[in-house]
């Protein structure tokens, strides 16, 4: 498998295959043909994406959950993205490539991103089935969702999946990265 630095935006056009078959450093989105680089954070993103993972996996029993992180998810024929954390049901399928919508995708927004950014992404995620769609921002401390409606501020301190257990209290989530 080839390695690629990860560029801003790489030329030439690139085939899905050499997509697949080419890992960059870190890893890039893939759209329509481009190569897209993902801003990834500092601290508080990687600290915040731990913290995340960690919960998931603390409760993926009694949650009925999987959690994975970076792992190429194909949206549609000729999009894939790479969210920060997916949750997968339990009984979704194990796969090298997402090709089936995680329960939850989650992105961190890094100190450079801008929510608008997140737009084509979130369209795309809404568009493959994606349930829940969470957007967090370490350096506001704030949560979002996404919707067809729009993208809504928290403002109850918790993400949550209805009809699940599944709940995560920003208060105590930022609590924690401020020890970090």
């Amino acid at each position: 498998m080839a390695t690629m630095p990860a560029p801003e935006f790489y030329e030439p056009f690139v085939t899905v295959e050499e997509y697949l078959h080419t890992s960059y450093r870190p890893d890039c989105e893939y759209v329509d043909g481009r190569i897209e680089e993902r801003n990834l954070g500092e601290y508080d993103h990687g600290l915040l994406q731990i913290i995340l993972g960690q919960l998931f996996m603390n409760h993926r029993d009694a949650w009925g959950i999987r959690a994975v992180t970076d792992v190429r998810t194909q949206v549609s024929r000729s999009h894939f993205r790479v969210p920060d954390l997916s949750v997968l049901r339990a009984d979704a399928p194990k796969e090298r490539i997402i090709t089936h919508p995680p329960l939850i995708a989650i992105e961190i927004l890094s100190p450079e991103d801008r929510l608008s950014r997140f737009q084509d992404r979130i369209e795309d995620y809404l568009a493959f089935g994606v349930e829940h769609i969470w957007i967090l921002d370490p350096e506001r401390r704030a949560a979002y969702t996404a919707s067809p409606s729009g993208l809504h501020p928290v403002r109850t301190n918790e993400l949550c999946v209805p009809g699940t257990p599944i709940r995560v209290v920003l208060s105590e989530l930022f609590a924690e990265l401020d020890r970090g």
